[in-house]
């Protein structure tokens, strides 16, 4: 453990904004896997219902700075072209 003040803060300051970046994480991830589980059951109509909940949740981790900007696109282009997949 830390003797310095400020040191003790930025551990407690870590230890915040990890446990919100692990929470978005963790929603965006369900939402994927909740399109994945569409797509893999041939429901288009509730897939695309889906990919809207979880492009909102993507762009939302990517604005609070939780996902750089590329690779919530690259997640946003894969599920998409998943989607346009299905026959």
């Amino acid at each position: 453990m830390a003797n310095i003040k400020s040191a003790k803060k930025r551990i407690l300051v870590t230890a915040t904004k990890t446990a919100r970046n692990k929470q978005i994480k963790s929603k965006v991830k369900t939402m994927i896997k909740k399109v994945d589980a569409a797509v893999a059951a041939g429901d288009k109509e509730l897939a695309k219902a889906n990919l809207v909940q979880a492009v909102s949740e993507i762009d939302k981790a990517c604005s609070k700075g939780v996902f750089h900007k590329n690779t919530a696109a690259r997640k946003v282009s894969r599920l998409t072209k998943a989607i346009n997949n299905i026959a």
